[in-house]
């Protein structure tokens, strides 16, 4: 892939960004483009051991440092502890990432109470969590960015995903309100909702086999996103291309939230 070949190198070299679920995935694939454009990056999640292998994996392939910080976004204790730790370390904090997240095929009809709030915990109490502990980097850089990984589970109704659909909804709400209520701090606030994204563990889960080539089959473009298609999206959320961009989410599937199912697919 050449989604990142589009940037200036050096294009974020001010740029000193927090990615919670930083260590894998998605938001490891964001660190990484952010690290190879010039970031000081943070990564963050529960697993220190999974964390400090992916510094060191960003490290060799950049030459450029990454803090890891092991915490659990559904403690605002601990967020606000971790945010201060990158602050003393990077010197600041002008750009965070919501990328933590939880999820698994369930029934509704048998989903447990303590399923449905794990999930919704982890990626809407996280995400809050993470922007309040970093309200008050982002002020004082006077140019705030917080981008909140969402989903497109809940554009229209997805079996086995109530809880992951719940939580991504409110999510979305949470981008929009923060961008309005934020505004005035010089503060963005803005979403990015992947597709199906192939080169990634939940995807590996969430849809094997079968029920893959039915997803990838729903997608217009004919093929699943990669991760560097997604961290491209949130380059340019950082960029200043973007300055006037806020309280959107940006829709990065393929066309698939929008098709209608079996027109036009060939």
């Amino acid at each position: 892939m050449q989604a990142l070949a589009a940037f200036a190198p050096g294009c974020l070299k001010d740029t000193r960004a927090v990615i919670t679920g930083g260590g894998s995935g998605i938001c490891r694939g964001i660190a990484l483009a952010y690290a190879q454009l010039g970031a000081e990056v943070a990564i963050v999640g529960r697993r220190q051991e999974v964390l400090d292998q992916t510094a060191r994996d960003i490290e060799g392939l950049t030459r450029r440092p990454v803090l890891p910080v092991a915490a659990d976004v559904r403690d605002s204790d601990a967020m606000c502890r971790t945010m201060e730790t990158v602050k003393q370390r990077l010197g600041g904090i002008d750009t965070l990432v919501n990328g933590a997240a939880g999820n698994f095929l369930a029934p509704a009809a048998a989903l447990s109470p303590k399923g449905f709030r794990t999930v919704v915990d982890i990626d809407l109490f996280g995400s809050f969590h993470a922007c309040q502990a970093a309200f008050d980097a982002l002020c004082r850089s006077q140019r705030g960015l917080i981008i909140n990984i969402s989903a497109t589970l809940h554009y229209h109704g997805t079996p086995l995903q109530v809880h992951a659909s719940a939580a991504k909804a409110g999510v979305d709400a949470l981008t929009k309100n923060l961008a309005v209520e934020w505004a005035r701090f010089a503060i963005r606030v803005v979403g990015i909702a992947p597709g199906p994204v192939g080169d990634t563990e939940g995807m590996r889960r969430l849809a094997p086999g079968a029920a893959g080539a039915s997803m990838k089959a729903s997608v217009p473009l004919g093929r699943f996103g990669h991760i560097e298609e997604i961290a491209a999206a949130a380059v340019f959320l950082r960029s200043s291309a973007a300055t006037y961009i806020t309280g959107t989410t940006l829709v990065v599937d393929g066309g698939q939230s929008i098709a209608q199912p079996g027109v036009g697919l060939g």
